[in-house]
């Protein structure tokens, strides 16, 4: 059997587990999507039971564990914190040291533990990795790299918020590092909180924010709250944050510079918090520059890989890309701490003398990031039989064209094909689906569909022949995870309109205006075949039917929820919306065709909102 290395995070948030097989990685995925609990924390023993199932093994054929953390390190960064902030820092200190020193501290135990206690057999050896080298391996290794600049970037690890790598082959040089509690991760998230969203969930929503509001705070975070150096490495002025003690990220400081309290979770949009958004990310997205310029200048390289949570900055992405710094930029998909699973697991794989087989190919390792959990016609048949569900099965190219007609009538898809991704983004296995030359299809989807801000805005998923027809796009993006321009052709002439803030959604600036943001960018997909065969066959369709290569891109889910992990999450979410078909596997359902959905209780309170 292959040598194999199991990797997982875990008891932050997002944990996760991953296996790689001879350095390649077979399965990952994220906890909370058997759960049902977004961003669960807890051990991942349904994880660690899939891609162990996947793999056809037990923790007897696994060689080694890898943890994504040192917590002892983790434990003094903690301590020695709470101490710099004595004594404001103390109830935060009572609520959280007895777990560092009953457990977290000594958290390869309690993994050895969890994973004794799913009776797969004896486990193996635990090797804990840092956090930081983590996600410079889970960024390096899958690239489609023989040698690169890494950049990760994040809130915190341990100690370090900000690491450069040098990759060569199999090897990561540390290059340089900035320490807690200096971090973009956290400024980024200070201004998350203050705009009334959550920490580690509601960074995207600040992101898709930007483009309403103008920058006119960026001078003024520049001048009292990060000093940023030419090389992009910074300090924050620590007097107006809040987080080494504990509790809350800002405070009265944060306040009085920005005129007056954060807004209220849920409550009204305002144009500061349109302007706070437009500031803090024309600022963060200077200094990733900058350490990009820095990154090369550093290693002589001339592609980069990144990871972290600010790679997950779309928009700081597509700065990098075009600002020409590297000839190509290769970002992990699954680039937050659930990367880390199959980061550690990657270096540990590394030093027992994985080879990074898929070099060469000019393809990376991650399969699409098509990691997690699939289900078999005869597995969907069983489930949709036993509820006497009303369906149609049809051969995957009559499937593509029926879901493609219903497209183009203006019907929502809910399209559930093949594994599940692994990362925050659906990219065509779980996804919800519509016709992006629809101008009312952003907001009905937002609305009657996912429940959720309507200021959010959708990605297009693109075929990859035709995306520079389409966008501004330099390089491929099959992980929906660089913003660029919609191209000059596809733009219309805007109607003159002195809308401002959310109602600057009603004015159309393309030919695909579900998927341009007000700023006539988009978070583009770009589809192939060889990374999604089923989802390259409905945009082909979709471009026969209609002329148009693009689709409205949104995950399967319902705001606060996980993205549908099983055929029953599907039907479920399905019911549950105004999605008017289902496409599951080879079956399609209309809306229409099924019976009437009952639940006792309202299912919308059991979720809480993100």
């Amino acid at each position: 059997m292959s040598d194999l290395v199991l990797g997982v995070s875990a008891y932050y948030h997002d944990s996760a587990a991953a296996l790689v097989a001879d350095g390649v990685p077979v399965a990952a995925a994220q906890e909370e999507r058997f759960t049902r609990r977004r961003h669960d924390s807890a051990f991942p023993a349904k994880a660690v039971e899939y891609c162990l199932s996947e793999a056809g093994a037990t923790l007897r054929d696994v060689s080694a564990v890898a943890y994504y953390e040192d917590p002892e390190l983790k434990f003094r960064r903690v301590l020695a914190t709470f101490a710099g902030s004595a004594p404001n820092a103390f109830p935060a200190f009572q609520q959280t040291v007895p777990a560092w020193l009953k457990w977290k501290r000594r958290t390869a135990d309690t993994v050895r533990r969890e994973l004794l206690e799913l009776g797969l057999g004896r486990v193996p050896q635990i090797d804990v990795r840092k956090h930081h080298e983590s996600h410079a391996a889970s960024a390096f290794f899958p690239s489609p790299y023989e040698s690169a600049a890494v950049l990760c970037i994040d809130g915190v690890g341990e100690w370090a918020t900000t690491t450069m790598w040098h990759g060569r082959g199999d090897r990561l040089r540390p290059v340089a590092e900035i320490r807690f509690p200096h971090s973009l991760g956290l400024l980024y998230s200070a201004f998350t909180y203050f705009c009334g969203f959550k920490v580690d969930s509601g960074e995207y929503k600040l992101m898709g924010l930007a483009p309403y509001g103008k920058p006119r705070y960026a001078g003024l975070i520049r001048e009292k709250l990060i000093d940023v150096k030419p090389d992009g490495s910074f300090r924050l002025d620590m007097r107006y944050f809040e987080y080494l003690k504990g509790e809350v990220m800002t405070g009265r400081g944060f306040e009085r510079l920005f005129g007056g309290p954060r807004r209220s979770p849920e409550g009204p949009l305002t144009e500061r918090e349109f302007d706070l958004a437009a500031s803090v990310q024309q600022v963060t997205e200077e200094v990733v520059v900058k350490l990009a310029r820095t990154a090369r200048e550093r290693t002589g390289e001339k592609h980069l890989v990144l990871a972290g949570g600010v790679a997950l900055n779309c928009v700081a992405n597509g700065k990098i890309i075009n600002a020409g710094i590297f000839d190509e930029v290769w970002i992990q998909p699954a680039a937050g701490d659930a990367g880390g699973a199959l980061g550690a697991a990657l270096a540990v794989a590394a030093d027992r003398g994985a080879r990074r087989s898929h070099l060469g190919t000019g393809r990376d390792a991650m399969s699409g990031s098509l990691l997690g959990p699939g289900y078999s016609d005869d597995e969907i048949a069983a489930y949709l039989d036993g509820k006497n569900v009303p369906y149609t099965r049809l051969a995957p190219d009559a499937l593509a064209t029926e879901v493609a007609k219903g497209l183009a009538d203006g019907k929502i898809v809910g399209w559930f094909q093949g594994r599940m991704e692994f990362g925050p983004r659906a990219l065509g296995a779980r996804s919800i689906i519509g016709d992006p030359r629809d101008p009312v299809m952003q907001s009905a989807m937002n609305l009657k569909i996912k429940f959720r801000e309507s200021f959010r805005p959708f990605a297009p998923s693109v075929l990859d022949t035709d995306a520079k027809d389409y966008f501004d796009l330099p390089q491929e993006s099959p992980y929906m995870l660089v913003v660029t321009s919609v191209a000059e052709a596809q733009r219309v002439e805007a109607a003159k309109s002195d809308a401002k803030g959310l109602d600057l959604l009603k004015v159309q600036r393309s030919t695909i205006p579900a998927v341009t943001h007000v700023d006539s960018s988009a978070r583009v997909q770009t589809v192939s075949e060889h990374n999604n065969a089923p989802y390259h066959r409905l945009l082909t369709a979709f471009k026969e039917e209609t002329g148009c290569p693009v689709l409205v891109n949104t995950s399967f889910n319902v705001r606060g929820e996980p993205i549908v992990n099983t055929p029953e999450d599907a039907y479920t979410c399905f019911m549950r919306t105004n999605i008017d078909l289902l496409a599951v596997g080879n079956f399609l359902l209309e809306k229409s065709a099924q019976p009437e959905w009952h639940e006792d209780d309202d299912w919308r309170e059991a979720i809480p909102l993100d």
